[in-house]
């Protein structure tokens, strides 16, 4: 991949994570570049399978495209930052992303988006965005 490929997938996504939504600016590790769907499931280098994605995201995801819906035991596909809208099936609960559908509901269980550190800095930059006005 080289490295017009990479800018164009930062730029694309403004900076924001495609999964959580954190912005860049607000993580201490860079955004890495995820394969939505990962090469050993035959994904390729083509911008419309890559998103950006922070790390945390990134290490939880690994080559996943499916995981276990909590509510309903079933297998489900995760998000696809191409093919799926983002607003169509997340909503926040202040620092919490709750999935609205099947497929938000896995992508937050297997990315792991809400795991403690995780709500820690969206209720600490919730809180400054409050004093800033």
């Amino acid at each position: 991949m080289n490295d017009t490929v990479r800018q164009s997938v930062h730029d694309r996504a403004a900076g924001r994570c495609e999964y959580c939504r954190l912005l860049e600016s607000f993580h201490d590790l860079p955004f890495q570049i995820d394969h939505i769907i990962a090469k050993k499931h035959k994904g390729d280098d083509e911008t419309d399978n890559l998103a950006l994605s922070c790390y945390n995201c990134n290490a939880c995801k690994g080559p996943n495209i499916a995981g276990i819906d909590p509510k309903t035991q079933q297998l489900t596909r995760i998000f696809h930052p191409r093919l799926d809208r983002w607003e169509d099936h997340f909503s926040w609960v202040g620092p919490e992303l709750l999935g609205t559908t099947d497929v938000g509901r896995t992508t937050v269980e297997v990315l792991g988006i809400n795991r403690e550190e995780n709500i820690a800095l969206r209720r600490l930059l919730i809180a400054l965005d409050d004093t800033l006005g």
